[in-house]
């Protein structure tokens, strides 16, 4: 269940953001491929939950002009210096699917770069400990 409200969180976090969060704008007519995913697909490890531990990987993804993320192209830019979250984000990178990014109103595949936040929600407050 706790791990279930994470991956909410998450979902906020890493798809609700999309591709826009890119380094720099998009130029010349282009747009950034935009995450379709209704639920993050991103796995927060129980263990890493259990013990309050958070972490931000960035990666560096590549959709195709049929908004495929290229497995082979995915990679850590930015470690959360935890591998169990490195690993985590790879993995659901796999499963995120996007509309391409355009050049010129014409689908294109572009590379950008993809936060994944692994942070625990805060319990309400008045809410009873289970």
């Amino acid at each position: 269940m706790r791990v279930r409200l994470a991956v909410a969180v998450l979902a906020a976090a890493a798809c609700g953001r999309g591709a826009g969060s890119a380094d720099a704008p998009a130029r010349g007519g282009a747009e950034m491929p935009v995450a379709l995913n209704s639920e993050s697909p991103f796995q927060y490890p129980a263990d890493l939950f259990d013990q309050g531990i958070e972490g931000e990987v960035r990666l560096r993804l590549y959709v195709d002009s049929l908004g495929r993320v290229l497995p082979e192209s995915t990679l850590v830019a930015s470690s959360s210096g935890t591998p169990a979250f490195d690993s985590a984000a790879v993995s659901g990178a796999l499963q995120l699917r996007f509309a391409p990014g355009t050049r010129d109103g014409r689908p294109v595949g572009m590379a950008f770069y993809q936060p994944v936040i692994f942070r625990r929600a805060a319990a309400p407050q008045d809410a009873p400990d289970p």
